[in-house]
């Protein structure tokens, strides 16, 4: 069954208590628990002022997906996503293609046609090199997990 789902897209600013409180859950227990991965989850890339949240919630309101938009020259010289992740019940029904699909139109609705860096887990090269990022650093350990950076050129 395809999952219906409404994005929204905000700053830090705008997030209620309960988005923020779900966005910091999901990415919680994707990135800590799934992952078993103990990392400082918070930091303050998510209150900078061109920071973007990108939500996904499905027909009953229960967030599914999420990632976010950082400004050039907060993570890398280029504007970056991150922090991509898709909850348990909304796996297995294309929506990590469709979430990525959101946050580069996201990306070039409020920055233009610019390049977007991501630090891209290894398992997930493929996945990313179909929306046409190419690497451009060798592998890297980050918190225990592969990764390597990708670059989608302007």
């Amino acid at each position: 069954m395809q999952l219906t789902i409404n994005w929204q897209a905000l700053t830090f600013s705008q997030l209620n208590c309960d988005q923020l409180y779900e966005l910091l859950k999901l990415r919680t227990d994707v990135f800590v628990v799934e992952q078993d991965c103990a990392y400082a989850e918070l930091d303050e890339k998510d209150r900078h002022t061109q920071t973007l949240h990108l939500l996904g919630y499905d027909q009953h309101n229960q967030l599914q997906a999420y990632l976010r938009v950082l400004p050039a020259g907060i993570s890398y010289p280029a504007v970056s996503i991150g922090r991509v992740c898709i909850a348990q019940t909304g796996r297995g029904q294309g929506l990590g293609r469709a979430l990525i699909a959101e946050g580069i139109a996201l990306v070039q609705q409020r920055f233009g046609k610019v390049d977007i860096e991501i630090g891209a887990q290894t398992y997930l090269i493929n996945l990313y090199q179909s929306f046409g990022f190419n690497s451009f650093s060798d592998k890297y350990m980050e918190d225990g997990i592969e990764h390597i950076d990708m670059r989608l050129q302007a």
